[in-house]
Parts: C-alpha cells; sequence; structure tokens
C-alpha cells in the first residue's frame, strides 16, 4: 500500500464532483471489508452470495450488503427480497432510534447476515447517502463489532462518486468480468475509480474474477497491459443459472461435478483472500487503446 501512495498525490475526495469525505466516525475497523463491481448483469450478486457463503464455511461472520435498488442481492441467501434500509427507515420517518436490528437485517444460509441498502428512487438522489446511511445503523446498532467479512454487492457501472462510495469503505475492490469486449470496457472504468479513490482511503485493487466464461484470452490480454490477474475463474455452468432460479446458492444445489468443482473455487477465493495478498498497482488505459487491443483484427 506505501507504493501506492507515493504514485499517487493527495487531492480533495471527489475533486472536480459533488462527493462528501467520508465521515472517520463511519469507517469500518475490525472486519475485512470488500466492495464487489462490474458490469451490470455480469454475476457480482451471484458472486458475491457464494462468496459469503464461502467465507462463512471457513468458519467466518459474513455480513453481505446489498448496494442496488432492485435489492436482489441477497435473495439466494435469505431466499425472499428484504426490504430495503431506505424503506424502513421511510416508515420511520427516518427516526433510525425506532429501529430494530430485525427490521433491516436478516439471516441467510449458513448464518450470513444480510442487508439490501437499496437507493433512492429513479432520478433522483445519491446511492452514495443511502450506503452512508446503512453503515450509521449498522454502527449505531453495533453489528460490526463481531463481524470478521463485509462484502458490498455494487451495482452497474462507475458513473459517479454515489457509486464509488463503498470503495471508501473497503479494503480490497474485487473486479467481476467476462471474456467480452463490454465487460472489460466496464472494468477499465472502475478501476480508474479505485485508482481515484485510493488517493484518500485505503482501498486498493485485490483482483479479477472471471465469471460466465469458457476461456479469458481477451481478459488476459487486458490484465497484461493494465497489471491485474484473474483472482478464480467460472465457466458459464448452467447450474448457475438454475441456482438463481431456484432462489439457493450453489453451495445448496445438488452435488454433481461441476457444481462441487465451482464451490471449491470459491473456498479458495474466499481462503485467499482472508489471508491476503499484495494488491494490484494497475493503471487504467484510454478508451481507444481498449478498442484496439481486444478482439480479432
Amino acid at each position: 500500500m506505501d507504493n501506492m501512495t507515493e504514485v499517487l498525490p493527495k487531492q480533495a475526495d471527489g475533486e472536480g464532483s459533488l462527493q462528501v469525505h467520508l465521515d472517520p466516525s463511519m469507517q469500518i475497523d475490525k472486519a475485512k471489508v470488500f466492495a464487489v463491481y462490474g458490469k451490470g448483469g455480469i454475476g457480482k450478486s451471484t458472486t458475491s452470495s457464494n462468496l459469503s457463503v464461502a467465507f462463512s464455511k471457513l468458519g467466518k461472520r459474513v455480513l453481505q450488503i446489498g448496494c442496488d435498488p432492485k435489492h436482489d442481492s441477497t435473495f439466494t441467501l435469505t431466499k425472499q427480497l428484504m426490504p430495503t434500509v431506505i424503506d424502513v427507515l421511510e416508515s420511520v420517518d427516518f427516526h433510525s432510534e425506532e429501529l430494530q436490528v430485525e427490521d433491516f437485517v436478516y439471516e441467510g444460509y449458513n448464518g450470513v447476515m444480510c442487508v439490501e441498502a437499496g437507493g433512492p428512487p429513479a432520478g433522483t438522489g445519491c446511492g452514495g447517502y443511502v450506503v452512508g446511511q446503512t453503515v450509521k445503523l449498522l454502527k449505531e446498532h453495533h453489528l460490526l463489532d463481531d463481524t470478521d467479512v463485509v462484502i458490498f454487492d455494487v451495482l452497474g457501472d462507475v458513473v459517479c462518486g454515489g457509486f464509488a462510495s463503498p470503495l471508501q469503505h473497503a479494503e480490497r475492490a474485487l473486479i467481476v468480468t467476462a471474456n467480452d469486449f463490454d465487460s472489460i470496457y466496464a472494468m477499465n472504468r472502475i478501476v480508474s475509480a479505485i485508482l481515484a479513490k485510493s488517493r484518500n482511503y485505503d482501498v486498493r485493487l485485490g483482483g479479477v474474477i472471471a465469471n460466465r466464461s469458457a476461456d479469458t484470452d481477451q481478459i488476459d490480454k487486458f490484465n497484461d497491459v493494465v497489471g491485474l490477474d484473474i483472482l478464480a475463474h467460472f465457466p458459464d455452468l448452467d447450474e448457475i443459472r438454475r441456482s438463481r432460479l431456484a432462489k439457493r446458492t450453489l453451495f445448496e444445489m445438488d452435488g454433481s461435478p461441476g457444481v462441487e468443482q465451482v464451490q471449491n473455487t470459491y473456498l479458495e477465493l474466499a481462503q485467499t483472500l482472508w489471508d491476503g495478498r499484495d494488491p494490484f498497482l494497475a493503471q487504467p488505459m484510454k478508451d481507444r487503446d481498449i478498442f484496439d487491443l481486444l478482439g480479432f483484427n
């Protein structure tokens, strides 16, 4: 981390945009915190939920926070669409002292604790505010005191400071991508966002998770240029698609050889992340350079 700090000059957080610096009292101090990013529809929620279970199988106390107005990050863990933090705050006219833990935290499969932050109504407000209110509630109720791992499952591409706000809390950011141009193009923007946040926060790039891909040749091309590596590779198995339809994590599916292999990969990934490894000091590419790099000539 020291090397990264030397490379990037300090500047005002969100310089050139409307962002609010993180209140130090809202910092998550004790748990290992991971933020999962990637192109919309790439499988971030599937990845996050199964990774949460994998950590729990290692004996860790896990909290998963869904950061999407669709509030569907944790439904394979809880078997339901949970009410969002914004929903329950609105129900008490934003008097958070009137809320009980069970109003916004649900226990999912294998003890994974689940929270859906939700989001403002479409076209209004900022996702960063929602994430901030969620962490504030969790701290007020001391729910982070005994947590080993926190996973933020963040929606889609990073287009503003609100989308990037979980990076203010995370130790490592993980990028989920497929072996195609659009996914890698979005990954490059996410690398830029993480680089910007790393100027003032502890977050660093933890690596890439290749998902829904038989091959990784295009991902490898990009990684070689920017300075990244694949931590785990999940093929395009039909069992993964069916697990979402069945409202189950992959750890609850029948143990076919393919499913067992994916389960083992998640367990290995969780162990790697728990043990820790040096961050990647990746540098994003220019848009035109990605276009020229990827695909067939």
